[in-house]
């Protein structure tokens, strides 16, 4: 992958958690002789997008450039102007992107641009800051990632309760790099009421990060004084309702963190598309696993994934997987 192509996916990747219900998206201007020039991402919903935030910080050196973003421009007025016209207007002479708009509102830059003179070619990349994003378009609801970490056999705890710490110092850092990334961590009120949770997003040094996603608890259980109450959190009966008032409140990308009963209503509810499982090379035997009961009685009825990414975190492995991989095109 070129270097430009590398720039626009890591700005966008590095803004994801702060546009909603904007994707993150990133661009970078390269000129004639192949020079970066400049990067953008998608500023907070109601803040200029990415290739306006490129186009700015390049000025002048816009005019004749190539622009590599990770979304089709957008070609409609919402609270900024369509980026497709922004690009014309700034003389960009060539257009890569990566990944055709679904959302039919917005759709249509890469025709606006071609009629306007500049040079449009699509290029099909799977950008991973904007896979929950895409599928919240197609699902009409916030896109769910359901994430525990287990033992190697598929324990969330031991038998007698005890759950600190299954996976190392490495992985747990992660889990709060990705928080500072999400719009929101959804618990059940059995793990709000037990283990009195912060749900922030935090640096090694206990310090908080800038972006904080939104706590939610799901369940009718009343939730005591405690860590959840201090910092302010929202309480809704069911996963559905859960995910509609996100929606409509603009969150497009959620974590489900726990516990077991609310891991298994959420898959049978089938509201779970994707999944991120930190596995710990270490055995129990017995204990509380994954999900508190049943979702499927054969192998023919299981939930299936596709892995999309695995690495290893430290001494623990770190597993992604989602229900279906959106297609660029």
């Amino acid at each position: 992958m070129s270097g430009a192509a590398s720039a626009a996916i890591e700005a966008g990747g590095a803004g994801r958690g702060t546009p909603s219900p904007n994707p993150p998206v990133g661009c970078a201007l390269i000129g004639a002789s192949g020079e970066l020039i400049s990067t953008g991402a998608t500023s907070p919903a109601g803040g200029p997008h990415a290739e306006v935030n490129a186009l700015s910080e390049a000025g002048e050196r816009a005019r004749g450039a190539t622009a590599v973003v990770t979304l089709e421009p957008c070609n409609h007025t919402g609270r900024t102007g369509p980026c497709s016209h922004a690009l014309v207007e700034a003389g960009v002479k060539r257009v890569l992107y990566f990944t055709a708009d679904p959302f039919a509102p917005a759709a249509g830059g890469a025709g606006y641009l071609r009629d306007h003179g500049v040079e449009v070619e699509f290029q099909p990349v799977r950008v991973a800051a904007l896979q929950p994003w895409l599928r919240s378009v197609r699902h009409n609801r916030p896109s769910v990632t359901l994430k525990f970490a287990s033992t190697l056999d598929g324990f969330t705890a031991a038998a007698d309760g005890t759950s600190q710490w299954i996976t190392g110092p490495e992985a747990r850092e992660l889990v709060h790099e990705d928080r500072a990334k999400l719009d929101a961590i959804i618990v059940g009120t059995g793990t709000a009421i037990a283990d009195n949770p912060s749900l922030t997003a935090r640096h090694p040094d206990g310090t908080l990060r800038e972006h904080q996603p939104r706590r939610v608890v799901v369940g009718k259980r009343d939730v005591p004084d405690g860590n959840l109450t201090r910092l302010g959190f929202e309480q809704y009966a069911t996963p559905q309702e859960a995910l509609d008032a996100l929606w409509a409140s603009g969150a497009r990308d959620v974590l489900v963190e726990g516990g077991a009963s609310l891991a298994a209503s959420f898959l049978e509810l089938d509201l779970v598309d994707a999944v991120q499982a930190y596995i710990a090379p270490a055995l129990l035997g017995s204990g509380r696993g994954v999900l508190d009961r049943a979702i499927a009685t054969t192998i023919a009825d299981a939930r299936r994934f596709r892995t999309t990414f695995v690495r290893r975190v430290g001494n623990d492995v770190c597993i992604e997987m989602e229900r279906d991989v959106y297609r660029a095109s």
